[in-house]
């Protein structure tokens, strides 16, 4: 496969800066040949891209082309934390939470938001197992936190 950076460009895709922690937490932790993300909600300019409960005040769609940038808010940190993204060789796990209107059972549709976009950038590796969580609440009210683990190449 073509490097992750180039594969971006093809697809138009252009990260967002990387995160800063709001807490007492690191965006990014690596242990051997893993690393995890913090989870990560899509900001703009600093404010949550689209609050609210999702089937209440977001629509399906819509959330997940915010489930889509919080997974680009992930790859950046992974970036920023690697030093380049050819360094992950499998996206092994993503959790989705969605913010849920209650009675809203379709989170499993909004968190294809985050890994369709995760194939169609690394392909096969891309695809990971994958949790997609209906909560009552998410920090700043925002209606989506996307959670990445990954494998990485020795």
């Amino acid at each position: 496969m073509a490097s992750v950076a180039r594969r971006l460009e093809e697809l138009g895709i252009v990260l967002p800066p990387p995160p800063a922690p709001r807490g007492t937490y690191a965006a990014v932790v690596r242990d051997g040949g893993q690393a995890w993300v913090a989870g990560q909600i899509a900001l703009e300019e600093g404010s949550v891209v689209r609050p609210g409960l999702v089937d209440r005040d977001v629509p399906v769609a819509e959330a997940q082309i915010v489930a889509r940038r919080a997974t680009l808010q992930a790859l950046s940190a992974l970036r920023a934390a690697l030093g380049s993204l050819d360094t992950i060789r499998q996206i092994v796990r993503v959790v989705v939470y969605v913010q849920a209107a209650p009675g809203f059972t379709r989170p499993h549709e909004v968190a294809n938001g985050a890994t369709d976009l995760l194939v169609e950038i690394f392909g096969a590796a891309g695809r990971p197992a994958r949790s997609a969580i209906g909560v009552a609440t998410l920090p700043l009210n925002a209606p989506v936190e996307v959670e990445v683990q990954v494998a990485l190449t020795e």
